[in-house]
């Protein structure tokens, strides 16, 4: 967006310093004191009603700090409600509300109720709203700590709780009246003891009065402890010896405290107007443009099975539980699915805030939606009709290569599994070049995108950078992508783009593998892994190089030769890197039919230099002009000058 105008800035300060004033936060108290699963009574799936009811309740809850919402023509019926305790004010309300609504579909597909300390949220499938106590499911929870008096028992405090859960009680029963509306909720404290009692709004004065009873009386069990909290199906009832609750006169201040941010806000709201007009159509017309990128996504692939609904894929993930992610890229998060039918699904969840992300999103379905080789992660599907396009993979359980190798959990691979796995990726990135029958330029080959199946099978990954490109032609490119490290000099410098530069990354992975050191991590005073390598093929002792983790348990002659094909691929002048094809028949080669030629440099960077690449985090869209003269300086040789 461009710079808004003086005028317009100080408008926007005026409107956001009001609303600032008005819905100053307090806590909204989102700390989870029990979530309860239970079985469902009916055959049936609720799970695409859900949606629907929570949709409904939260309109009510924005408005009036609680609601309801049934579906009873469905089989099974679903019933909703959520609930704000009365002290929180409608900023924090909201707050809690949307922290409830994220964590209760974990029950999902059974029926759930979620109590946090500042509101509640339940479904299930039958009516509810009249329950006030279930002796199953109640339940009171008691800190650990006990309250001493100073005469060393706990009777004192015990005596302030319960004259505070009586008031309190009183308050709840009393404050429908004063308030005049469906509001049954009461705060007290006296010296040291604290207490909060809300009723959900669904109750008639008389069970309200019954479930206070009951939660008043479970929640003294917890006496002299320092803080106790009951949990019936129709209240809630707390007491700490800490403050813990935010406006002592319950919800009327709620109203009174929404009521001044409203007007200040309407103060500055008249004199945004004109403005607001503007720059809603202007955002308008571009979240047109942009959907109407999103729209171009073949017909093919929207009518096909690789087209899926949304909600599925929400579903699927739990509705994006952070406990199923799985890893964080620069395009977005990716997330562990388990679909209707059973088959677990890896989805990648994208969130396009630029052009450049639309394009990248169906340059990978484009791509990869019709090729399929084994040592490629396959696309299943995508969908683009939610607030966030996703793309749906084949699981790969053993996670990415860059985990196995350097993650805190890295494990021990075997010569076989690292040969396996150096081969597999050969073979996949062959078969993009031309073997599949156009030419496909990867772009971001690393550790981190070469992923690692049951058997510990090469996979490689993540299409999003990928570019077409004529056979026996170059790209030229201002545009840099990919990740330091990994991209050739030729590509980083100048913007020229070919199948080489693939095979340059290649050679750094390989040498990764094999010393089992990351090309990117450089100790101060060190050489870098290319630098290391290269003198240790000069010295004729590239057996040294090997990750000391494999324990000598590898045949020597083999190990030397595919450090070499390391470095031959990884050779400042593309011209001088094999293909891949001819990568892959070395690596296959057991009678010796394709000797492995001998190296030339690699334009291996100064270790300052290398270190300050690093330093500095740059990794994807990097500047062809800022590095060029420091490559150019350190990477000269006479058989691979830049």
């Amino acid at each position: 967006m461009e710079e808004a105008p003086g005028s317009v800035r100080s408008v926007l300060m005026i409107v956001a310093l009001s609303v600032h004033l008005g819905l100053c936060r307090g806590d909204p108290r989102i700390t989870e004191v029990r979530l309860l699963c239970t079985e469902p009574r009916v055959n049936g799936s609720i799970v695409p009603d859900f949606a629907e009811v929570m949709r409904e309740i939260s309109v009510n809850v924005t408005s009036r700090g609680w609601g309801k919402s049934y579906l009873n023509s469905t089989v099974p019926p679903l019933y909703g409600l959520a609930q704000c305790h009365g002290d929180l004010n409608a900023t924090d309300c909201l707050l809690c509300y949307a922290a409830s609504r994220t964590r209760v579909p974990r029950c999902l597909p059974r029926p759930g109720r979620l109590y946090l300390d500042g509101c509640f949220i339940r479904y299930d499938e039958y009516e509810f709203y009249n329950e006030t106590v279930d002796p199953v499911n109640d339940m009171v929870n008691c800190a650990d700590a006990n309250v001493t008096d100073q005469g060393g028992g706990g009777s004192m405090f015990a005596n302030r709780v319960e004259m505070v859960l009586r008031n309190v009680t009183g308050k709840a029963l009393a404050v429908r009246d004063r308030v005049g509306e469906e509001d049954m909720f009461g705060v007290d404290g006296i010296e040291g003891a604290y207490a909060l009692a809300q009723c959900w709004s669904t109750l008639s004065l008389e069970q309200c009065k019954t479930c206070l009873r009951n939660a008043s009386s479970l929640v003294k069990s917890c006496l002299p402890r320092a803080e106790g909290r009951a949990m019936n199906a129709g209240c809630f009832v707390r007491y700490s010896n800490q403050k813990f609750y935010s406006i002592p006169n319950g919800r009327g201040s709620l109203k009174l405290g929404t009521a001044i941010a409203v007007s200040l806000a309407a103060i500055a709201v008249a004199s945004l107007l004109v403005v607001a007009a503007f720059l809603g159509y202007r955002t308008y017309s571009r979240a047109k443009q942009l959907r109407k990128g999103l729209l171009r996504l073949p017909t093919t692939v929207t009518k096909s099975n690789l087209y899926f609904k949304y909600e599925t894929l929400e579903k699927a993930t739990n509705f994006f539980d952070e406990k199923r992610k799985l890893g964080q890229g620069g395009a977005g998060s990716v997330y562990k699915g388990t679909l209707m039918n059973g088959k677990v699904v890896a989805v990648k969840r994208l969130v396009f805030n630029t052009r450049q992300w639309v394009d990248d999103f169906f340059n990978e379905v484009d791509l990869i939606s019709g090729i399929q080789h084994k040592n490629l992660v396959s696309l299943l599907g995508c969908s683009i009709e939610g607030p966030e396009s996703l793309l749906v993979y084949e699981y790969v359980p053993n996670g990415s290569l860059d985990q196995a190798l350097f993650g805190e959990a890295k494990r021990k691979l075997t010569w076989e599994e690292r040969i396996g796995i150096i081969t597999g990726t050969a073979e996949g990135i062959a078969y993009l070049h031309g073997d599949c029958g156009i030419r496909i330029i990867h772009r971001d080959i690393k550790a981190s995108n070469i992923l690692l199946d049951k058997d510990l099978m090469a996979k490689v990954a993540d299409f999003g950078l990928a570019r077409c490109v004529a056979q026996d032609k170059s790209h030229l490119t201002t545009g840099i992508a990919g990740t330091l490290g990994y991209m050739a000099p030729e590509y980083l410098v100048r913007g020229q783009l070919t199948e080489k530069a693939d095979v340059y990354a290649f050679g750094v992975l390989v040498l990764e593998i094999m010393s089992g050191r990351n090309s990117s991590v450089v100790a101060h005073g060190s050489f870098s892994l290319l630098q290391s390598v290269w003198m240790h093929h000069q010295s004729d002792d590239l057996i040294s190089c090997v990750d000391p983790a494999l324990w000598g348990e590898f045949p020597a002659v083999e190990a030397a030769n595919v450090l070499r094909i390391g470095l031959l691929c990884a050779q400042a002048s593309p011209k001088l890197r094999p293909s891949m094809s001819q990568v892959v028949r070395m690596l296959q080669d057991n009678g010796g039919e394709h000797p492995v030629p001998s190296p030339g440099q690699p334009p291996f960077l100064s270790p300052g230099c290398t270190q300050s690449f690093y330093e500095t985090g740059m990794s994807s869209n990097t500047s062809n002009h800022t590095w060029g003269s420091q490559l150019q300086a350190s990477g000269a040789s006479s058989n691979g000058s830049l």
